[in-house]
């Protein structure tokens, strides 16, 4: 048995030299360990894209409401019993026309008093001016004493002033029937009726019954407010010569209705106020629409676009380009030896679809636009520049 083990023990020591002779013969002269050797990864495929620079104008935007220029609450100067109603609820009344007509018949007899008053008051003046003028003339003469003549004089003075008064009389008389008769103030759109036939009114300013509104119709203003920092913004921009101020010039707006997908209606600033809001921190607003179709309504809303800067070149890019860490924006960009860099970029607004890069990136870098999620700072890229961004830019130029 311990022949066998001995000859089994020398068979595996001859085998295992056998094999190491043999790896030995075929292994390349020039191989080394495996430790040795640097792996590469290949380049990241990635399209890039180059931002569009073109002239722009900035827009703000703001929402406000139309009120009409002018509003009249119709009121009766004078009480009594309403008559008459001349109007079509909602419809459109001319400057003059008639709405509501009072009772006039205490207001005519009124009249009919005061004039008749006023007659009297004329025939004692003309009898005082009679009386006067003999004792003039005989008062050179003796007759008469210089105070019978002064007292007809203030007598015909009296007489005089009695007159004045009742024609004053006669003249308001004559205003409170022509105010049984209300007439619209102004051309508009006109209310309901806010009280029905047979009810007495009250007139006078203070306390009057409200009868109905009218509201003009063209044009429209619109208003709305702007933050201070906006408002500091369009001093600034004025100051600089880049933007007129709006308090001064009547600056380009549009405005979109509620059903409009674009700005559709054109109009001009026309009013700043004087002052900001201090409960708010805002600043008051107003532009002027014209109005020839009648569209627009008080209390309509709509949206606001104001010019918010003077014409500059914008660097634009595409929203989905755009990444978000935190608070941070940034985009990546393939640089002269392709290679991935992070750029942090301060956005603008969205002009004709695209986003303005007011800083971080310029006109020649290589924006990468698909891709990005196998993109890590310093990776080696493979770039292929989507085409239209190259006729875009042309374009711009």
């Amino acid at each position: 048995m311990t022949r066998n083990f001995k000859t089994i023990a020398a068979a595996t020591v001859a085998s295992v030299a056998i094999l190491g002779a043999a790896a030995t013969q075929f292994a390349p002269s020039n191989a080394s360990p495996a430790a040795d050797t640097p792996i590469e990864a290949p380049a990241t495929p990635v399209t890039v894209a180059y931002p569009t620079v073109k002239p722009i104008i900035e827009w703000d935007e703001y929402t406000g409401r139309f009120e009409a220029i002018d509003r009249v609450d119709v009121r009766s100067r004078v009480s009594g019993y309403l008559t008459e109603v001349a109007f079509t609820e909602g419809q459109v009344v001319k400057k003059g026309d008639l709405l509501f007509k009072i009772d006039a018949r205490p207001f005519e007899a009124a009249l009919r008093l005061a004039e008749a008053e006023a007659g009297e008051a004329q025939a004692r003046l003309r009898l005082a001016r009679q009386q006067l003028g003999r004792t003039q003339a005989l008062v050179s003469k003796g007759p008469v004493s210089r105070a019978r003549y002064d007292q007809h004089l203030a007598e015909m003075n009296s007489a005089s002033a009695s007159v004045e008064a009742a024609n004053a009389r006669v003249e308001a008389a004559r205003l409170d029937v022509e105010y049984t008769e209300v007439r619209s103030p102004i051309t508009g759109r006109i209310s309901d009726e806010f009280v029905s036939l047979g009810n007495l009114i009250n007139g006078g300013a203070q306390g009057g019954t409200l009868l109905t509104t009218i509201v003009s119709m063209d044009p429209f203003h619109f208003e709305f407010t702007a933050s201070e920092a906006d408002y500091l913004k369009y001093v600034r921009l004025d100051q600089s010569g880049s933007r007129p101020g709006s308090r001064d010039n009547a600056n380009p707006v549009q405005v979109k209705l509620l059903d409009e997908a674009s700005f559709s209606h054109t109009g001009s600033m026309s009013f700043v106020d004087n002052q900001l809001d201090i409960s708010t921190g805002t600043m008051r607003g107003r532009a002027t629409f014209a109005n020839p179709d009648g569209t627009f309504a008080p209390g309509m809303f709509g949206r606001l676009r104001l010019v918010g800067s003077g014409e500059y070149d914008a660097v634009m890019i595409s929203d989905s380009a755009i990444q978000t860490d935190q608070a941070e924006k940034f985009v990546w960009v393939a640089d002269t030896d392709d290679v991935a860099q992070r750029r942090t970029v301060e956005l603008g607004p969205i002009i004709d679809g695209l986003r303005v890069i007011r800083g971080g990136l310029e006109g020649s870098d290589r924006v990468i636009v698909a891709g990005t999620q196998f993109v890590a700072s310093g990776a080696k890229l493979a770039p292929a520049v989507d085409p239209t961004s190259i006729v875009a830019q042309v374009a711009a130029q």
